[in-house]
């Protein structure tokens, strides 16, 4: 993936040198000196239908996938199909494939409001270059800091068994999916949805603390089903939103925000990988969740 520079000019040719090629006019884009991530063309109602359609995409899409798993016996129960859905590894596995549409989907929405309809540059609206302050190596650092005292701070209040400890836990093939999704699309589609489209609508009509405290609600709102009823890590995701959206509001810049968001769900993707392959000396009794490992680690070394 290429890394716009702010120093080139976003420029049409002239038309006498595309008719020259013989090539249709290329669509009118915004000259760069006109395009500012925190004054974009969408406003807060695109912002939150934009955020609305990605809730809605993933509920949809997990219903549908889900429907697909129920066998034929158990329709017409409720109970059984709840504790279907919820127990069988099968159903809770195609149910986590419904992410991969839904994100691919959420995104299409996403160019589609910041470009409207590729009228205009994707990446350079959304502020996808580096900040004032953040660089790589700082936003690398920064999502590591956050990592550990999101730990430390589960180590000291403790956690519960979730429904995404569950999931992790059904079968090894979810467990891999899941730590795909946490690298492979969840950053790139929460930060285009959140820090991106809803962050600089609420910036530019009710300015940086209401955008702040806008995003925070909403983005931890929506993890809240899958983590409840863990307070530990709601509370971490809750900090995680905070910083990225502190970031965002710094920088002017939506790059550093997903190289932090990348490198922190990255850690975690690991370790749900390297999980089963831990002895028991290690973590003190069988592997758990990604959560809790690094709280045993620290018992340990301590």
């Amino acid at each position: 993936m290429s890394i716009p520079d702010d120093r080139a000019p976003l420029v049409e040719p002239p038309a006498n040198i595309q008719a020259s090629f013989g090539q249709p006019p290329a669509p009118a884009f915004a000259p760069a000196a006109a395009i500012d991530p925190n004054n974009p063309p969408w406003g807060i109602a695109a912002g939150i239908l934009t955020w609305v359609g990605s809730v809605v995409l993933l509920i949809l899409m997990a219903t549908l996938f889900a429907i697909t798993s129920i066998p034929k016996s158990i329709l017409g129960d409720q109970e059984k199909i709840k504790q279907f859905l919820t127990t069988d590894p099968k159903a809770i596995f195609i149910q986590v494939l419904s992410f991969i549409p839904a994100h691919l989907l959420t995104l299409f929405i996403v160019w589609a409001v910041v470009t409207r309809l590729g009228k205009r540059p994707f990446w350079k609206s959304l502020g996808w270059s580096w900040g004032k302050g953040f660089g790589f190596w700082r936003s690398i650092a920064l999502a590591i800091g956050l990592f550990l005292v999101g730990f430390l701070l589960l180590y000291f209040i403790g956690s519960v068994n979730t429904q995404f400890d569950q999931s992790v836990s059904s079968s090894r093939a979810t467990s891999i999916v899941i730590a795909f999704l946490a690298v492979g699309t969840a950053p790139l589609v929460e930060e285009t949805v959140y820090r991106g489209v809803l962050y600089s609508a609420l910036h530019k009509k009710l300015g940086v603390y209401w955008a702040v405290i806008g995003v925070l609600v909403l983005f931890t709102l929506v993890h809240v089903p899958q983590y409840w009823p863990d307070f530990a890590r709601i509370g971490v995701l809750g900090l995680l939103s905070l910083s990225l959206t502190f970031v965002r509001a710094y920088t002017g810049r939506l790059l550093p925000c997903f190289i932090i968001h990348f490198v922190f769900n990255g850690v975690q993707s690991a370790l749900i990988i390297i999980e089963p392959y831990l002895p028991k000396s290690i973590t003190g009794q069988e592997p758990k969740a990604p959560a809790m490992l690094i709280s045993y680690l620290i018992h340990k070394l301590l």
